[in-house]
């Protein structure tokens, strides 16, 4: 089983059961961001911190204090911000502006336990739909 096409529904009840845990779920994302990297599907991946991340997951996970979503990576559109990841909403403009604080929803999911990998490329400043208006490359 390739644990990297896993759903997430699939991906909680593994690291529930001890099937896996939260380093191997984030190296097994991070190795698919890597092979199909020219797709241009991120702008910003954070391996070390996704690590630290996970490996905090799977301490919460062992003592029974881990949120519901602990563990789980996912990936953040790049609309929001992220506390020191780059947020450029797809435009050069922003291209050098880092956030000092999370968006709401990018909070509550730390909180819950996620695990950040890192940003997806978008259409700039979300005005579109097709993916090729990204100042960077198409998405």
């Amino acid at each position: 089983m390739d644990i990297a096409n896993l759903t997430l529904a699939a991906a909680h009840a593994m690291l529930q059961s001890r099937e896996t845990t939260a380093v191997e779920l984030v190296e097994a994302a991070l190795e698919r961001i890597r092979t199909y990297d020219d797709l241009g599907a991120f702008l910003a991946v954070d391996a070390k911190g996704a690590l630290e991340q996970a490996r905090a997951a799977d301490r919460q996970i062992q003592s029974g204090s881990a949120g519901p979503l602990a563990g789980l990576p996912l990936a953040i559109k790049d609309v929001l911000c992220t506390r020191g990841l780059p947020t450029t909403c797809g435009s050069r403009m922003l291209e050098s502006w880092t956030p000092p604080y999370d968006a709401t929803a990018v909070a509550r999911l730390r909180e819950a336990g996620a695990v950040i990998l890192g940003k997806t490329n978008m259409d700039e400043f979300a005005m579109g739909s097709s993916n090729e208006n990204s100042a960077f490359h198409p998405a």
